[in-house]
């Protein structure tokens, strides 16, 4: 029985390694197309904008847009790394027990 809650444990943590991977990935390339769009939005409008004063204002707007979203994310990434097996072993919880009830 102690075999079988080990092995039990193992898939779990493994599975919890996968999810995360996931997500880590996810959010990844999430900041990387924000911080893609922001920068070609920026490139895009900026020979139409003549003002200097409104210049400064766009791109420090969008260098906060870009700071914060990404200081966001890589806070939760953290978050989610160090409480992983309690974020993902209650998802993955739920979803064992979604399949049960289907079946």
């Amino acid at each position: 029985m102690v075999t079988h809650e080990a092995g039990a444990d193992a898939h779990l943590a493994t599975r919890i390694d996968r999810m995360h991977s996931r997500d880590k990935a996810g959010l990844i390339i999430f900041v990387a197309v924000l911080w893609c769009t922001m920068l070609f939005a920026l490139v895009r409008v900026w020979p139409y904008i003549s003002v200097p004063a409104i210049r400064f204002i766009l791109a420090t707007a969008c260098a906060l847009v870009l700071v914060f979203n990404t200081a966001a994310i890589l806070a939760m990434l953290k978050h989610y790394r160090e409480d992983k097996h309690f974020i993902y072993g209650l998802d993955l919880k739920h979803l064992d027990e979604m399949r049960r009830r289907r079946r």
